[in-house]
């Protein structure tokens, strides 16, 4: 019973939160302009803030545990090859091919992710979050570039490639990540007073009025998030999609955590070098077993792929991984790993 409303208490303020946005939608509360608006807010203000006051919290590069990070970008690639090998098996229509690569291997780890990780795991699963996020984050991007493009020949050109790489690195999330390492770093040289052996300057001690609006902003980031993913929800079915809607939505929300959680699972009981705490599993579910990234449908119109599969797959991964990520919870809640 406890690992029932453990589970329960992870996933239902997420499940509940993005009922809103849409319910909230549906009684126009909210329009397409005001979502559009928010949209913009969660993903250059709210979330990169919380990302560096997570990051900013560390206490030392010496908390950091690599070993989830490498983990990570394995798991990841891993599915990106099973995408790969489905989609050369089952889809046939070029511009569907890298739309499937990328919905198996391409998480929502900052919208569900990060909110996810916090019910789970608390303050500490957070902080491996932004750290993981540093690494797979650009990562996911890159691999997004090979799927939508490898297909697509006429869209292989070196400018596209390059013009692409660069908006990585101006991703919000990826500036605020670097900035809360570079913080990290430098508060790490900073002279500690000898006889109360702390800092001698720190944001929340000497300027404690920037301090708490940082926090304060970070504190919104998951929730409005959520209830902004809820607002744009759309449910639609289109028949002659069906085959790769169903493809997509299985490998991301079964095949993906069954076969990477499971690895991860098995190499922290039979290799030395892969050691995962319980502040580690809740980052390493977040990011695997959460439903395909909003961005990915964006991606892949602007790279001329198959929109309307993309926000399908977006859509119905984000309302079936709820029942996969409670199972997943579960689970490992049940064998003492959480």
């Amino acid at each position: 019973m406890n690992t029932l409303v453990f589970a329960l208490n992870a996933v239902l303020p997420i499940l509940l939160l993005i009922a809103l946005g849409y319910l909230l939608k549906r009684f126009h509360f909210m329009d397409a302009h005001f979502l559009a608006s928010a949209n913009k807010f969660v993903f250059r203000i709210a979330l990169p803030t919380l990302l560096y006051y997570t990051i900013y919290s560390i206490e030392s590069f010496e908390d950091i545990n690599w070993s989830v990070i490498w983990y990570a970008l394995l798991a990841v690639t891993i599915l990106f090859v099973i995408g790969l090998v489905l989609s050369s098996i089952f889809i046939h229509d070029p511009k569907q091919k890298g739309v499937l690569i990328q919905a198996v291997f391409r998480s929502n780890y900052a919208i569900i992710g990060l909110p996810l990780a916090e019910a789970i795991g608390g303050t500490q699963a957070v902080q491996v979050v932004a750290l993981v996020s540093a690494f797979v984050v650009p990562y996911m991007n890159i691999l997004s570039v090979i799927s939508l493009t490898m297909y697509i020949k006429e869209e292989k050109t070196t400018n596209n490639l390059l013009s692409t790489t660069v908006q990585i690195f101006k991703n919000p999330l990826i500036i605020a990540v670097i900035l809360g390492l570079i913080t990290l770093l430098i508060r790490s040289f900073i002279q500690i007073d000898p006889q109360t052996l702390e800092p001698v300057f720190t944001i929340e001690d000497n300027l404690p009025f920037l301090y708490t609006a940082i926090k304060w902003v970070g504190q919104i980031a998951s929730p409005f998030a959520l209830i902004v993913l809820g607002g744009t929800f759309e449910f639609f079915t289109i028949k002659r999609l069906a085959k790769q809607i169903v493809l997509g939505t299985f490998s991301r929300v079964v095949l993906a955590p069954l076969t990477t959680l499971g690895l991860a699972v098995y190499l922290a009981f039979h290799s030395s070098y892969f050691a995962f705490t319980s502040a580690d599993y809740p980052a390493l579910i977040a990011l695997l077993a959460s439903p395909t990234a909003v961005a990915s449908a964006i991606m892949a119109k602007e790279m001329k792929n198959d929109e309307l599969l993309a926000v399908q797959y977006v859509v119905w991964t984000t309302s079936l991984s709820i029942i996969s990520i409670f199972v997943v919870v579960a689970l490992f809640k049940s064998n003492g790993l959480l």
